[in-house]
């Protein structure tokens, strides 16, 4: 995580979000950081104590949740604009889950001290915390009926789409990389025996297809279908 000392980036940011809009202007703008994470770096760790409040206004980050076998289970991707931070703030606990950034991204801090000290009070900060925790529940709730109720094809076909995207200009593009497999295998909460047997099955079906470094959708529709619309996100 590295801090960036460029003021006019900052504040293209905070108005591209609007979040110059939320706080009071006649008095001094709180004292916001700007900070670059790299791909694959942890942003918060489980248990850890929350610092600073964040807003992702750049990249994708992944929020995945351990379980009793030591493993992580995917509970969703974030994009801009994402709170994160809001539940361990206004609950006052630890952080409740890993994230990690899945590429390049750009994070707003607001230290927790100063919101506690300035911002318990203001309705527009809280409305829009509100609306963010909210949604945190919904897609939480999401996440896990798939995760309890959903068959290891149909949440491996929710992560594909969830990932990939039709549009090669998007972030993740069209590939998934197989040297990841093992990963998604413990985010998915099966074994990485069982994935592949279900990797195999779409190959036969021709919904994708794989050689040695990656996994391609050949059939968008099909697979759509069989994901049930649902998405991690």
């Amino acid at each position: 995580m590295k801090i960036i000392q460029d003021e006019q980036l900052l504040n293209e940011k905070l108005q591209e979000f609007d979040l110059d809009q939320l706080f009071d202007a006649s008095v001094e703008r709180p004292p916001f950081s700007l900070q670059r994470i790299a791909p694959n770096e942890t942003i918060l760790y489980e248990g850890a104590e929350l610092e600073s409040l964040m807003f992702l206004v750049e990249g994708k980050v992944k929020v995945t949740s351990s379980v009793a076998t030591g493993k992580s289970l995917l509970l969703r991707f974030v994009q801009p604009f994402s709170i994160i931070g809001d539940i361990e703030i206004i609950r006052n606990v630890p952080v409740q889950s890993q994230v990690k950034a899945v590429e390049e991204s750009l994070i707003i801090g607001l230290q927790r001290e100063y919101i506690k000290q300035h911002e318990s009070d203001n309705p527009k900060f809280l409305r829009l915390m509100l609306e963010h925790v909210t949604y945190k529940l919904q897609t939480c709730t999401t996440a896990s009926r798939v995760n309890l109720l959903a068959s290891v094809e149909n949440r491996f076909a929710s992560y594909l789409l969830t990932t990939l995207t039709a549009d090669a200009g998007q972030p993740f593009g069209l590939e998934l990389k197989t040297n990841n497999l093992q990963e998604i295998a413990g985010l998915l909460g099966v074994t990485y025996r069982h994935l592949n047997r279900v990797i195999q099955s779409l190959i036969k079906k021709d919904i994708i297809e794989k050689d040695k470094q990656f996994i391609k959708i050949r059939d968008w529709a099909l697979l759509e279908k069989m994901s049930n619309g649902i998405r991690y996100e």
